[in-house]
């Protein structure tokens, strides 16, 4: 069977890279093509778009590639159309996806879609939960989704969190902060000049810089080799830097979930243009932000958000981390055991498959 995939996060990517090959492990017989990243192109899929080349982060830059997504989303629907693929699974990104998914069914009106990880509409206004009333099969991987969709008479998929298959609670850390600035160019730009004003005011404490590429320094003209008491990281997994560390300094977004199931405390910070962060003020339906401190409704991890987002407000977060060690086990003990289950990625593909 012939699946075509669509995600345009690292974070999409991932989590179909997971579902792949539990998919493949289960019928050798299953092939993918499509829109996808290194994750998934190393899990077996045939990677026609890779998703660097679409990576969007704010409104002016998604006014600025509409074109050349519009674009490309119709070469997809051809390719699907040569190949006579008959499944599409779009995981996240619901900016492109929701179009592609239109088109898709007006072009092709026999395909059958999934949607993995579907948009988070109980964040951004219920209204385009209509759209997705449309989907043949609607994917869930956070338990809050499946109340949301079940009071709009939606039926969902839900069987648990994927990177609880994947990420294992570490008891014995070290004394390092960790810190985690993004992966896209604005993140790394906006975050890394205040984290290293946290490494200034903090000269006694040893900090570990986890980039998704080394390459990425070059966005930001910093002497980051004159700070004796940093180490900047940019091989090796989240699960091996968060052993040496106590506590996180992070972007927000799917890396706050990973840490928490690490076990690894922290504050959570974002900083985005002006006027992508005035839209989003008054579109945000939500209290929090974070994946953690939306599965308990309260805020476990510290968001400091746009003008919130300075040194002074993340080191008096980490401070109350420090003098509350035990409450944020405690916390984090919580968090895991609201996303329970066990072989959460083979029942999903069994789904997928079946």
């Amino acid at each position: 069977m012939k699946y075509f995939v669509s995600t345009g996060e690292i974070s999409g990517d991932l989590h179909l890279s997971y579902l792949v090959s539990a998919m493949k492990e289960l019928d050798d017989n299953a092939s993918f093509f499509g829109v996808a990243g290194k994750h998934s192109k190393d899990a077996g899929v045939t990677v026609i778009q890779d998703i660097n080349e679409l990576a969007v982060m704010g409104f002016w830059e998604a006014i600025k590639k509409y074109s050349y997504l519009k674009k490309k989303l119709y070469e997809y629907v051809e390719f699907i159309k040569k190949e006579e693929i008959t499944k599409v699974v779009l995981i996240d990104y619901g900016g492109f996806n929701l179009k592609f998914m239109e088109v898709l069914q007006k072009e092709i009106p026999n395909i059958e879609i999934y949607y993995y990880i579907p948009p988070k509409v109980w964040v951004w206004g219920e209204k385009r939960v209509e759209k997705l009333r449309k989907v043949d099969h609607i994917v869930a991987i956070f338990p809050w989704e499946v109340e949301f969709y079940k009071k709009h008479d939606i039926d969902i998929i839900y069987y648990g969190n994927p990177f609880l298959d994947k990420y294992t609670r570490v008891t014995d850390r070290g004394e390092s902060i960790l810190l985690l600035p993004g992966s896209r160019k604005k993140e790394v730009q906006n975050l890394l000049p205040i984290m290293v004003e946290v490494i200034e005011k903090k000269p006694n404490e040893k900090f570990i810089l986890k980039l998704a590429k080394k390459e990425h320094l070059e966005w930001v003209d910093l002497e980051l080799g004159k700070y004796k008491n940093l180490e900047i990281v940019d091989e090796g997994s989240l699960s091996e830097v968060a052993k040496r560390s106590k506590y996180s300094i992070a972007a927000s977004g799917t890396v706050i979930l990973e840490l928490a199931l690490l076990g690894v405390p922290g504050v959570v910070v974002y900083k985005i243009d002006w006027l992508t962060g005035f839209i989003a003020r008054y579109i945000l339906k939500l209290k929090y932000v974070s994946l953690p401190n939306l599965a308990l409704n309260r805020e476990v991890y510290r968001e400091l958000l746009q003008r919130d987002c300075n040194a002074t407000n993340i080191l008096d977060a980490i401070e109350n981390i420090e003098g509350n060690k035990v409450y944020f086990e405690e916390q984090i003990s919580e968090i895991i055991v609201s996303l329970g289950g066990k072989d959460i990625i083979s029942k999903y593909a069994k789904f997928f498959l079946k």
